[in-house]
C-alpha cells in the first residue's frame, strides 16, 4: 500500500484560470441575481401600485354606475305612463278575499312593463302592489320570474316603507344584475307600489376599457363574470384554474397582491369585496406580467450570453497573459535546472525591461553569485578537509598525551624515590666503588625524569602561551623524546648551540613540536635512505632573530616537491606513513610567532631547514634568570616539626630522610584523613602533602586545614608527579601556595621549605 494518497498536480495556468474564471461566473451569478431581485421588486411595486390605482377606480366605478342608474330610472318613473300606472293604482278594485289586481289593471301593467322591456329598458321588471301582489316580466323567457322577485324582496320592503332605496347587486340566472327599486307615487305624493328593474352588470367591461386590467367577478366561489384579455378562455375552465390555485376567501384583504399564473400566462392578483350585503361577492384584479417577466428573462438570458462571452474573452485574455508570464518562468525553471546540474555558465535571456526583465536579470546576477560562492565553497571545503584532517591528528595525539601523562605520572613516583635515595647515598660515606654506582644510578634517574617531563611537556594540551624562552633548552627536550629513535636508526646528531643565545618570546609547546616534526622528518628520510647518517642542529642570534639550522644528509628534495613539501596532504611518503600536515602544521606556527622557515635542498646532498624567531625582551629575560643559588645551612631544621602526607610509603621515607638530616622533626601519614589526625593532635611548622591521594585530595586536606589552622595552611607545600593543569595553576596562584613537582631533588625540597618557612612564622 502506498504510505500516502497521491497529490494531483495542476499546471500554473490552471491555477490562474479557474479561480479567474470562477471568480468571474460568481460576480456574473450575483449580478444577474441582484438585477433580477431589482427588476422583480420593481414590477411588483408598479403592479402594487397599479392593482391599487385599478382598486379605487372599481370603486369609483361602482360608484358611478349606482348614481348613474338611480338618476336613470327615477326619470323613468316619472314619465307620463308611469303616472298613468300611478292612475290606475288608486283606482284599482281589489277583492279582499284574494287580494288579486283586477283584469283590466292586470293588462294595462302588463302592457307597460312589455313596453319597457322591448324598449330596453331592463332585462326584468317586477311590478309590487300595496298588498304584495307582484307581476313579473322578463326579456328572457328562460329566467324563473320568481327568482327575481326574491332578488328584490328586501329592497321592495325597504321602499314600501318609505325609505329611499339604494342600487344593490345579485346573481340572477347566473348573471351579475343591478337591481333598483323605485316607488310609485300618487298625485297626492303616496305610494301606491313599487317598480323594480333589474339590468344585467357591465361593471367588468367598463372597468376594462377605463383600466385595461382584467377583472373576474366570483359569488360563492363561482365565476360570475370576467374579462380577460384573452377572449379564447372559457368559463369552466377559468373556474377550475381559479379554484386550484386561488382559493375562495371569506374575507377579501384589500392590500394583499398575490402572484398566480392561468393558462401559462402570470398574473399578481388583488381581491375587492363588492360594497353589498352578499359577502361572498368580490372581484379579482388581474395584473398581467407576463410580457414584462419575458422581457425580464429575455434580458436575463441576454446579460448570461453577454457574460458568459465576456468570461471566455476574459479566459482567453488570462490565458494569454499567463502564458506570457509563464514563458519567462519555464526559462527560469530551465535555467535552474541547469544550475542544479551544475552548469553554472548557463544565462537566461533578458527580453523586456519590466519585472520579468528584472528577474531575469537578478538569475544571471545570481547564477554568477552561486558560481562565485561555489568556488570559495569548495576552497572552504578543502579548508575544511585540513581542519578536519588536523583535528583527527590533534585527536590521535590527545589521546596519545593522556596515555603518556598517565604513565609518566606512575613513573615519577618511583623516580621520585629513586632519585632521592641515590642522593643520600651520595652523602653518605661509602666505598669508591659503590658510590661509583650509586652515581650511576642517580644519573639514570636524572634522564630518565628529563624524558619524562619531555613527553609530559610534550603531550599534553596546552593554551597558547609566548614567554620568553630558551631555544637551546627546546632542542635538548626534542632530543630527549626522539633520542631512542635517533640511536636505533644509527642516526648521529651533532649540536652546535650557542651558548649566549639570548631567549626567544614563542610558545615552549608549539615549538617543541615544530622541532619534534622537523627531526622526525630527517629521521624517517635517513633511516630509509643510508645505514648511517647525521643530523646538525646550529642556534644563533642573526640581528633581532634566533636562528635554528637543522640539516641532514638523506636523499634531499626535488626542486618540483620543494614548492609544495608546506601544502596541506602533501607527502611523498607511502600510504599509511604519513598524513602530509606536518610540516604545514610547522609553517602555520612558525608564521603565528612572526618568523619564518625556509627550506633548502638539492637532491642526493640532504635537506636544510632554516628557522628564525623574534628574541624576548632583554628585560623580561633578565628577569627570569635572575635566581641565586643559596648555601643552605645543614641543621636548619632543628626546633622544627613538619608533617608529610603521601599514599606512598618509599617516598615518605626518602623526605623523613633528607630532612632528618637537617634536623627537622617528620612524622608521615600515608592518606589524607590520617594527616588531618595528625594535625588535630599536633603542632607543625609546615606541611608537605601530594595534591592525588585516594580518598581525601591534597586540596581537600587544605581546605579543612584552612579552617581550623590558616596560618599553618599557608605554609603547605604540595607535590604531585603529574603537570599542573591550568586550573590547578590558578588554584595555587590565587591560594599563594607552593607546588613542588615530581621527580624532585634534595636541594628543590630544601630550597622550598626553607622558603615556606622564612615567610610564616614558627608554630604556637
Amino acid at each position: 500500500m502506498e504510505s500516502g494518497k497521491r497529490k494531483i498536480r495542476f499546471s500554473f495556468r490552471t491555477k490562474v484560470l479557474v479561480p479567474v474564471v470562477g471568480v468571474m461566473v460568481l460576480l456574473m451569478t450575483i449580478s444577474m441575481g441582484l438585477a433580477y431581485r431589482r427588476v422583480y421588486k420593481q414590477l411588483q411595486l408598479e403592479a402594487r401600485i397599479q392593482l391599487q390605482q385599478s382598486g379605487r377606480e372599481l370603486s369609483y366605478l361602482q360608484d358611478l354606475h349606482r348614481n348613474e342608474m338611480e338618476w336613470r330610472y327615477r326619470n323613468i318613473v316619472n314619465e307620463p305612463k308611469f303616472k298613468a300606472v300611478a292612475a290606475l293604482a288608486e283606482a284599482r278594485p281589489v277583492r279582499a278575499s284574494d287580494r288579486v289586481i283586477n283584469t283590466s289593471a292586470q293588462k294595462t301593467f302588463r302592457g307597460l312593463i312589455n313596453d319597457l322591456i322591448r324598449d330596453k329598458v331592463a332585462d326584468a321588471i317586477v311590478l309590487t302592489t300595496l298588498d304584495g301582489q307582484h307581476l313579473t316580466v322578463t326579456r328572457d323567457p328562460r329566467l324563473d320570474p320568481a327568482e327575481f322577485e326574491k332578488h328584490c324582496a328586501d329592497s321592495i320592503e325597504l321602499v314600501l316603507h318609505g325609505e329611499a332605496s339604494k342600487p344593490d347587486f345579485a346573481i340572477y340566472g347566473g348573471k351579475f344584475f343591478d337591481i333598483m327599486s323605485l316607488p310609485i307615487m300618487s298625485g297626492d305624493g303616496e305610494i301606491r307600489g313599487v317598480i323594480s328593474f333589474g339590468v344585467p352588470n357591465t361593471l367588468e367591461n367598463d372597468f376594462h376599457e377605463l383600466t385595461h386590467s382584467e377583472l373576474v367577478l366570483r359569488a360563492n366561489n363561482r365565476i360570475i363574470a370576467y374579462k380577460l384579455a384573452n377572449p379564447d378562455i372559457r368559463q369552466e375552465a377559468l373556474q377550475q384554474e381559479l379554484t386550484a390555485k386561488a382559493p375562495a376567501t371569506t374575507a377579501p384583504l384589500e392590500a394583499n397582491i398575490k402572484p398566480i399564473t392561468l393558462f401559462g400566462d402570470r398574473y399578481l392578483y388583488l381581491t375587492l369585496s363588492l360594497n353589498t350585503a352578499n359577502s361572498q361577492l368580490y372581484y379579482l384584479v388581474l395584473y398581467p406580467i407576463e410580457k414584462a417577466m419575458q422581457a425580464l428573462e429575455e434580458t436575463q438570458r441576454q446579460i448570461f450570453l453577454a457574460s458568459l462571452i465576456a468570461i471566455l474573452i476574459g479566459a482567453a485574455v488570462v490565458s494569454l497573459i499567463v502564458h506570457k508570464v509563464s514563458a519567462p518562468l519555464k526559462q527560469l525553471h530551465v535555467g535552474a535546472e541547469a544550475i542544479g546540474a551544475g552548469d553554472f555558465s548557463h544565462r537566461v535571456a533578458v527580453a523586456s525591461r519590466d519585472e520579468f526583465g528584472e528577474l531575469a536579470h537578478g538569475f544571471n546576477q545570481m547564477t554568477a553569485n552561486l558560481k562565485s560562492s561555489r568556488e570559495e565553497l569548495e576552497n572552504a571545503v578543502q579548508r575544511l578537509k585540513t581542519t578536519q584532517a588536523q583535528l583527527i591528528q590533534s585527536e590521535k595525539l590527545s589521546g596519545i598525551g593522556e596515555f603518556i601523562a598517565g604513565v609518566a605520572h606512575e613513573l615519577n613516583n618511583p623516580l621520585t624515590t629513586v632519585m632521592g635515595f641515590s642522593e643520600l647515598l651520595q652523602q653518605d660515606n661509602i666505598s669508591t666503588e659503590h658510590k661509583t654506582s650509586v652515581d650511576m644510578i642517580f644519573k639514570s634517574a636524572q634522564r630518565c625524569q628529563k624524558i619524562v617531563q619531555s613527553l609530559l611537556s610534550f603531550a599534553r594540551r596546552h593554551q597558547p602561551e609566548r614567554k620568553s624562552a630558551c631555544v637551546n633548552r627546546l632542542i635538548e627536550a626534542a632530543l630527549d623524546i626522539l633520542s631512542y629513535q635517533l640511536r636505533t636508526s644509527n642516526i648521529e646528531v651533532t649540536s652546535r648551540l650557542d651558548p649566549a643565545l639570548p631567549n626567544a618570546l614563542v610558545d615552549t609547546h608549539q615549538i617543541q613540536q615544530v622541532l619534534v616534526n622537523i627531526l622526525n622528518n630527517a629521521r624517517q628520510a635517513l633511516e630509509g635512505h643510508q645505514a648511517r647518517g647525521r643530523i646538525t642542529i646550529t642556534t644563533a642570534a642573526i640581528g633581532s632573530n634566533v636562528r635554528i639550522t637543522i640539516q641532514d644528509n638523506g636523499p634531499g628534495i626535488s626542486d618540483a616537491n620543494l614548492s609544495k613539501i608546506f601544502d596541506p596532504f602533501f607527502t611523498t611518503k607511502e600510504v599509511g606513513k604519513g598524513t602530509g600536515l606536518g610540516l604545514s602544521l610547522c609553517y602555520g606556527i612558525i608564521q603565528e610567532h612572526g618568523g619564518s622557515i625556509v627550506p633548502s635542498s638539492r637532491p642526493g646532498e640532504g635537506a636544510t631547514f632554516t628557522i628564525e624567531l623574534p628574541i624576548a625582551d632583554k628585560t623580561a629575560t633578565a628577569a627570569l634568570d635572575a635566581a641565586a643559588a643559596k648555601t643552605s645551612d645543614p641543621l636548619e631544621g632543628t626546633g622544627k616539626k613538619i608533617l608529610t602526607i603521601d599514599d606512598e610509603e618509599p617516598i615518605l621515607e626518602m623526605i623523613r630522610g633528607i630532612l632528618t638530616r637537617q634536623g627537622y622533626q617528620v612524622e608521615t601519614a600515608n592518606n589524607g584523613e590520617a594527616g588531618l589526625a595528625c594535625l588535630r593532635q599536633g603542632d607543625y611548622d609546615l606541611v608537605l602533602c601530594d595534591w592525588k591521594m585516594p580518598g581525601l585530595t591534597g586540596r581537600q586536606v587544605y581546605e579543612q586545614l584552612r579552617q581550623t589552622n590558616p596560618k599553618l595552611a599557608a605554609r603547605l607545600i604540595f607535590i604531585t608527579g603529574d603537570l599542573v593543569s591550568d586550573k590547578t595553576r590558578q588554584f595555587l596562584d590565587q591560594e599563594k601556595l607552593t607546588c613542588l613537582p615530581k621527580p624532585f631533588s634534595i636541594a628543590e625540597v630544601r630550597s622550598a621549605i626553607s622558603k615556606a618557612l622564612a615567610g610564616g612564622t614558627p608554630r604556637a
